[in-house]
């Protein structure tokens, strides 16, 4: 299973992840935080979504 992984120095905290998640894994803080990984369907829209290239998918 691939979950997100954000890196902080990328993440600019758009908000365009926690926005797009359908499955509202998300919290926005300083930066984004994988919050809920239980919730995860690892259905890979916030990866796609990310403008900064901040999220990546890790086993």
């Amino acid at each position: 299973m691939a979950f997100p992984k954000i890196n902080d120095e990328m993440c600019t905290a758009c908000g365009i992840c926690v926005d797009d998640c359908p499955s509202d894994c998300f919290d926005l803080e300083d930066v984004a935080k994988f919050s809920r990984k239980d919730d995860c369907t690892e259905c890979d829209i916030c990866y796609d979504s990310c403008p900064n290239g901040a999220i990546s998918l890790v086993d």
